[in-house]
């Protein structure tokens, strides 16, 4: 499979609906539907090879593709920017959650979008390949690329067929992003200066392929072993990468454009956004921070650590007030965001593990949520808690997958949110046990606000925006019924997560000296 460019094909196979949207007249909804949904099964089903055929015992990248791209000549050096892709144990099981987040909310999109599908989902396919494209380029500037199409497609996507002040919500997106996109490329740029050298048989060549920034900044062997970096140099990347990724993430307080956005984002976009899009931060600070500056990450794990607390306790207070049923899955999200800084915070296995299962079981969680919000919101144009009570005697389908849904989420044991909830504070437990009780709080206050929040919905006497509601049709539930078998699948057998991933952190954290 290595041949035929498998990676090249689940990260460019969106084109393909592009192709066929241009010769569908606009105005064949129905068709532009179907193939909005069908396509998204071709990185999907690719995705899902991807995962059978890794090597989980193997130490290092797989499925590789790595070809010259750009090269130009400054003075007597080359600038060489690969076109390189590959994937470990910590890549692969996001490839494989992006792509059925992405087929999940394009059903999603199937059913609530109205106006202009041509031109939404157009606009969704090429935002796929951004997906795909960050989580499996091992090049920064083709990492760059893939990160700035997520971000200019989702601007569209909020800024036209979101809610009443989705104009508003779009430019705060893309100026929140935009400035940790900044902050990015300039980091890029100094490690490409400062960090990139590659002696070659035709003198120095500078690259951004992240294997030999790793090699330089932490081997013994490399060219810079004799002399080092400066810590000026190393800590202040690292900071600049923690702003950028943490608006990302989003780690308080770079969190407010996603109070804004998510608001008035379609469902089928807050589906991506929470679902795969505050992974790339995760994923960014475990790729290049962890791997850039291990021994700063090491010495900044305390610091980490009270980061995701003050994540997990603030969004989970704010969450407990809310009047509005999406703004508590948006406070959700913030919070449960804490537990993956616990997670990295931890420097050891335990709670890597416990970071990777949290990012891969908030994206399905998050995903459900939000689809959920959205049938219930297509039926009622409210998400006022106050004006759906008693949801249940009506809708009961939907309401014991959002029950199920949050009991997930708040740890109960058998489903995905128990595993990466115990493994993050087992691990922070066996090396900062005082911060780890505090965080513990952040599990009481999940508990109250999510029952909380599902009581006022969907118990108690029926309000009258509730009263004759149809439940979800068969074409919706299909997304709910998929992402909690996922749930149910990781807690029940959470080994099919943790093998492919052990080998890649446990090689991480040699580094890191865990």
């Amino acid at each position: 499979m290595n041949s035929i460019g498998l990676l090249t094909l689940i990260t460019f196979s969106p084109l393909l609906g592009v192709l066929l949207l241009a010769f569908v007249p606009k105005d064949k909804a129905g068709t532009i539907k179907f193939i909005g949904v069908l396509v998204t099964l071709i990185p999907l089903v690719l995705a899902i090879g991807l995962f059978l055929k890794f090597d989980h015992t193997v130490d290092g990248m797989q499925f590789v593709e790595n070809y010259k791209w750009i090269q130009f000549m400054v003075g007597d050096n080359t600038i060489e920017f690969n076109y390189s892709l590959s994937v470990d144990g910590l890549s692969m099981p996001l490839v494989v959650l992006a792509t059925i987040v992405a087929t999940m909310s394009a059903l999603a999109a199937a059913n609530i979008i109205e106006k202009r599908e041509k031109e939404y989902f157009i606009l969704f396919f090429l935002m796929q390949i951004g997906l795909y494209g960050v989580f499996v380029a091992q090049n920064l500037f083709l990492f760059f690329i893939f990160f700035e199409l997520t971000l200019i497609t989702m601007f569209f996507l909020i800024g036209v067929w979101g809610n009443e002040g989705r104009e508003d919500a779009a430019f705060t997106f893309l100026i929140y992003n935009g400035l940790g996109s900044a902050i990015m490329l300039i980091s890029f740029i100094i490690l490409l200066i400062n960090a990139g050298y590659v002696e070659g048989p035709n003198g120095a060549t500078f690259t951004t392929d992240i294997p030999t920034l790793i090699h330089n900044l932490t081997s013994p062997n490399s060219p810079y072993a004799q002399d080092g970096f400066s810590n000026a140099f190393k800590y202040g990347v690292f900071a600049a990468l923690l702003v950028a990724f943490g608006i990302k993430v989003p780690l308080f307080p770079f969190h407010s454009w996603i109070l804004k956005v998510h608001y008035q984002a379609p469902a089928s976009m807050s589906m991506i956004l929470s679902g795969v899009l505050l992974k790339i931060g995760a994923y960014g600070l475990f790729r290049m921070e962890y791997s850039f500056f291990p021994g700063i990450a090491k010495d900044l794990a305390t610091f980490l650590v009270i980061l995701g607390i003050i994540n997990l306790l603030y969004g989970a207070i704010l969450a407990f007030v809310q009047k509005d049923f999406k703004m508590v899955v948006v406070y959700s999200s913030i919070s449960h965001m804490g537990i993956i800084l616990l997670g990295l915070g931890a420097m050891n296995s335990y709670g890597f593990q416990g970071a990777i299962f949290q990012m891969v079981s908030h994206g399905f969680l998050s995903a459900l949520f939000f689809f959920i919000v959205g049938v219930i919101y297509k039926r009622t144009h409210t998400a006022d808690m106050g004006e759906l009570g008693g949801m249940a005697s009506t809708m009961p389908i939907t309401s014991g997958l959002l029950l199920t849904g949050a009991l997930a989420s708040l740890g109960l044991p058998g489903m995905s949110g128990f595993v990466s909830e115990f493994l993050s504070y087992l691990g922070v437990f066996k090396t900062m046990p005082v911060l780890a009780a505090i965080g513990t709080l952040g599990i009481v206050f999940t508990s109250a606000y999510l029952l909380r929040a599902v009581l006022n919905v969907t118990y108690g006497p029926t309000k009258d925006k509730v009263k004759g509601l149809s439940d979800a049709s068969v074409l919706e539930l299909v997304p709910m019924v998929v992402l909690v078998a996922f749930v149910v699948l990781i807690g029940v057998y959470p080994s099919i997560l943790s093998d492919p991933i052990q080998t890649t952190l446990q090689s991480l954290l040699s580094r890191i000296g865990g």
